[in-house]
This record gives C-alpha cells, sequence and structure tokens, in this order.
C-alpha cells in the first residue's frame, strides 16, 4: 500500500498544520488567558500527528481528542461573548451548574500532556524508541484516569508505534529542520498545557 504524504515534498509535517501552538495568544495581563478558537485549532492539528504515527491503533486516541475538542467548541459556540479564553469558557459554563465543556478540557489537557510527554522522552533520549516513550508517558499522564476497558486500547495502541527512524522521516524530509521545529512546537505545547493544569487545580475551575 502506497503510504500518504503527511507534508509538503522537502518540507515537514508542521508546515501542513492548521495552527501551531506557538500561534496561540496568550494575555498574560489576564492571567495568562489562552485564546480559545487558536488553541482548539492548534489541537485538532496535533490530532493529525497520530496519523504520521500511523497505525489504525491510534483511531480511539484521535477520536477522543477530536470529541472533546467538540464538546468545548459547543460550549463556545452557545456562548461565544463568554469563551474568548479556555480559562473565562470554564470559569462561565460551571456559574450555569453544567461541567460537559469543562471536564471535555480536563481530558484534553490531559491528551495533550500525554503527547507532549511522549515526545519530550524521545527527543531527550535520541536511542529510545517511541514505544517507550509514549509507555512512560501514559503511566504519569492519562492511566491513572483510565478504566481497565480502556487501558488495552491505549496499550495497543502504543505498542504498534512505528520505529523511531521512520517516525522522524515522516514527520520531515529535513531531518535537522525537523527536529529544531519540534522543539519550538513542543514548548509551546508544553507551556499551554502547564498553564492549563495549574488553573484547573484552582477551585473556580472544579465542579
Amino acid at each position: 500500500m502506497a503510504s500518504t504524504e503527511l507534508h509538503p515534498a522537502g518540507g515537514t509535517w508542521f508546515d501542513s498544520v492548521k495552527r501551531s501552538f506557538v500561534d496561540v495568544p496568550i494575555d498574560a495581563n489576564r492571567d495568562n488567558a489562552i485564546a480559545t478558537s487558536e488553541f482548539l485549532e492548534a489541537a485538532e492539528s496535533l490530532a493529525t500527528l497520530f496519523d504520521v504515527l500511523g497505525s489504525v491503533a491510534f483511531t480511539p486516541v484521535k477520536s477522543d481528542m477530536h470529541g472533546n475538542i467538540k464538546k468545548i467548541r459547543d460550549r463556545q459556540l452557545a456562548a461565544p461573548a463568554e469563551s474568548e479564553s479556555l480559562q473565562s469558557l470554564v470559569v462561565n459554563e460551571l456559574k450555569t451548574k453544567k461541567h460537559t465543556a469543562t471536564e471535555g478540557l480536563l481530558w484534553l489537557v490531559r491528551g495533550l500532556d500525554f503527547t507532549a510527554q511522549g515526545l519530550r522522552h524521545n527527543v531527550t533520549s535520541p536511542s529510545e524508541e517511541l514505544s517507550t516513550s509514549f509507555r512512560t508517558a501514559y503511566s504519569s499522564t492519562l492511566k491513572p484516569y483510565h478504566s481497565f476497558m480502556v487501558k488495552p486500547i491505549f496499550s495497543a495502541a502504543m505498542s504498534a508505534t512505528p520505529y523511531r527512524q521512520d517516525f522522524y522521516a515522516k514527520l520531515a524530509d529535513d531531518q535537522e529542520r525537523g527536529q529544531r521545529e519540534l522543539r519550538v512546537w513542543l514548548d509551546a505545547l508544553e507551556k499551554q498545557v502547564g498553564m492549563l493544569k495549574r488553573f484547573q487545580e484552582r477551585k473556580e475551575a472544579k465542579w
């Protein structure tokens, strides 16, 4: 079966994404308010990374991420003036005694944290295979919250990850450029995940 091109010839996967986490506006003057629309676009773009990982085993992982993005966007569309930032969306939804989008964001952040930690482990350990990196990340992010029925699905996905060299070859034709862009993107993703995790620990973000 012919492989699908996931980026322009001579380019990187980052050339093909609709929005990078690097380009998500954050308002430091408003308690690090993260722009909702741009963040969701970046999260949708990240979900296509599972296509680079290449296995149908990742379909449930990708579907779960898209489902949580939809919950957040539905709330944003229902109350746009109250949802310009992710933080304001959560606070205002909780005032209505509902938490569908708030819970969706909680799970989305966990999924993004899993992806970020898996890639960070792999980038900082040049000899480590992706399956090892993502298993380590899974143990500290999603696994504690998953049921006995869900854990095998994610375990199967991690066992199906491609070899390290194959993944990075799909990520970019120019390996040096690909690694450089991955690190910049990863820094931005980790920063936003960290901000949201700290926000979600606050009383105003709980239901």
